[in-house]
């Protein structure tokens, strides 16, 4: 009982593997390649059809500031994309929030109504 856990086995070192390439050229072996169905693939699609405009704010946005438009699927299904964009709609960051909040509120008040009846 006296002899510690590491009395009884010896501890093994871990040894780096040896690689030829350098870790930037690994990593991008490991990344997924963007497919016709991924993210990134319907967003550029998206903004092309629709531009680089708000839907519910018609908030313009230029090249460099793109990234706070999203893509809002209209039916709720992100797996819906067709190749005419018919299910999509830009929305900048704050409609797009406001957007997928508002179920959320007319449950919460729909629920406190039910409660003071």
């Amino acid at each position: 009982m006296g002899s510690s856990y590491r009395g009884r086995h010896k501890l093994r070192r871990l040894q780096k593997p040896a690689v030829d390439k350098p870790i930037d050229e690994l990593l991008k072996g490991l990344r997924p390649k963007p497919s016709a169905s991924s993210n990134s693939s319907y967003r550029e699609q998206s903004l092309k059809i629709h531009g680089l405009i708000c839907a519910k704010c018609a908030r313009e946005f230029e090249f460099k500031t793109r990234h706070l438009l999203t893509v809002h699927h209209k039916d709720g299904n992100h797996h819906n994309n067709p190749p005419d964009g018919s299910n999509w709609e830009n929305l900048c960051v704050y409609c797009h929030d406001d957007e997928h909040s508002r179920g959320i509120l007319g449950d919460y008040l729909r629920k406190a109504k039910e409660d003071n009846t």
